[in-house]
């Protein structure tokens, strides 16, 4: 039997931390949602100013990368280039840039979604989130 790493209410805690630091120093008013690999919610941070549509929107776009193994950008691009019948995928409401996996060791164990300012911010949002994980 294979085992592998999970995220861990410390690591959620620290992501978390790191990227709220991310927003706050930029004057991003967001909502940072964190899942596990099967997309269950396991932190959400909305920060003041934050849009309310935005605690929705931002656990859907990490639920999205993290069923995925990939980010959400992908999906928005494959829309964007025609291929609309995507749209109809189950399960995947967060189809927009701003959803991140957490991979270690070739292993996705879940993904930083954020929303709130535009798509590329909330990716680099996700990322410095995911970057205080220190991942090899």
């Amino acid at each position: 039997m294979k085992t592998k790493p999970v995220l861990e209410h410390a690591d959620v805690k620290k992501m978390l931390a790191a990227a709220v630091a991310h927003a706050q120093k930029n004057n991003w008013p967001v909502t940072i949602a964190i899942v596990d690999d099967g997309g269950h919610l396991l932190g959400l941070e909305r920060l003041d100013g934050a849009p309310p549509i935005s605690a929705h929107i931002a656990p859907a776009k990490a639920k999205t990368a993290a069923l995925g193994c990939r980010e959400s950008k992908g999906y928005e691009d494959v829309i964007n280039n025609g291929r609309t019948a995507f749209l109809s995928v189950p399960m995947l409401d967060g189809m927009l840039e701003g959803g991140v996996p957490v991979v270690i060791n070739g292993a996705f164990i879940g993904a930083v979604g954020v929303s709130g300012v535009k798509s590329s911010e909330d990716a680099d949002i996700a990322r410095a989130g995911i970057n205080a994980l220190s991942l090899p």
